[in-house]
């Protein structure tokens, strides 16, 4: 039996500070020109937004994640690219450290109001755990790796704005966990996903026996898990795994651009509203739906004072778009 939350603990729980200044995270603030993983004119990303057409890409290890905050009209639209090309986008000591780093930033920025999590490098989204790397360490090692691994995962799945995850090609172990700590799944049809780690004879480490059940239902994940088996977008889509299943573009970055059409369609929502909504849906997923109600009303009861909600109102009195700033 879920324990009862009391109201004081779910208002604590729904207060959110909208108010905050979050200069340390505007686009071009001197604090963002100091991060390695800052996008730069020499970073070729996909196209609608991007510059050029095509993905230019580098080993280096400063440029293992690049981290762009759009403008214009997609304003509040971050997106994080992964961009091991020679490692498969495999799950490194580094990765997870400037991973963490940028979305410890994007939790800060309340100007923020979707996150699209990337692949820079054609064809593959992560191939998992960086196994060359793993086979490297001590055994003492291994813990305190994948405990950061599952904090940074975990991290991004309690990001109060709305994730997307785009998947252009293969997403397996880790990175199908990364995937689905996200809010939502866009697949190519050729991408491939699965939990693969039964067949190194381990189980997923970073939340994945926790995350699948929920979103596909405990015996398909139970299924998938136990046989290691890899399915395409197509299955993906059919089983739940991810929202929406596109057909792969030349470019290979179909997945990118439907994500972004999602976002793009959050954007103009109220973005305390939308943050409150994942709250709620996130917390009241966990309990009975008594105390989901309660997180509800508690939920509901934060966007009653703000800004927004009266510009909501003014907007559809005068029949125009409303102009929501977040207050």
């Amino acid at each position: 039996m879920a324990a009862l939350v009391g109201r004081g603990a779910l208002l604590q729980a729904c207060r959110v500070n909208f108010t905050d200044s979050a200069n340390a995270c505007k686009l071009g603030s001197p604090y963002l020109a100091s991060r390695r993983y800052v996008w730069s004119a020499k970073t070729k990303f996909p196209s609608l937004g991007f510059g050029p057409v095509g993905r230019g890409y580098s080993s280096d290890a400063k440029d293992d994640l690049v981290l762009r905050y759009l403008d214009g009209e997609d304003h509040g639209i971050v997106v994080v690219g992964i961009n091991r090309p020679k490692a498969k986008n495999a799950i490194s000591k580094n990765l997870v450290k400037m991973m963490t780093e940028a979305v410890g930033d994007i939790k800060k920025n309340n100007k923020v109001r979707s996150v699209i999590i990337c692949s820079l490098v054609p064809g593959i989204f992560c191939a998992g755990a960086d196994l060359k790397e793993r086979a490297k360490m001590q055994q003492s090692e291994v813990g305190p790796f994948v405990s950061k691994a599952r904090a940074l995962i975990t991290e991004l799945g309690n990001l109060p704005m709305p994730t997307i995850a785009a998947l252009d090609g293969a997403a397996l172990g880790g990175g199908l966990e990364m995937a689905l700590a996200c809010d939502l799944r866009v697949a190519s049809n050729s991408a491939k996903m699965g939990l693969v780690e039964a067949k190194l004879a381990i189980i997923p480490g970073a939340g994945g026996t926790q995350r699948l059940p929920r979103v596909v239902g405990v015996s398909h994940a139970k299924e998938l898990i136990y046989t290691a088996r890899v399915v395409d977008g197509t299955e993906a889509c059919r089983l739940g795994l991810v929202s929406h299943s596109v057909e792969q573009n030349k470019n290979g970055d179909a997945a990118y651009l439907r994500a972004l059409e999602l976002a793009r369609e959050i954007n103009p929502q109220g973005p305390i509203a939308v943050r409150m909504a994942k709250l709620a849906i996130n917390q009241g997923i966990e309990v009975d739906l008594s105390t989901g109600l309660a997180i509800e009303e508690a939920c509901y009861a934060q966007v009653i004072p703000t800004k927004d909600r009266l510009e909501g109102l003014a907007a559809f009195k005068e029949k125009r778009r409303p102009h929501f700033k977040g207050e």
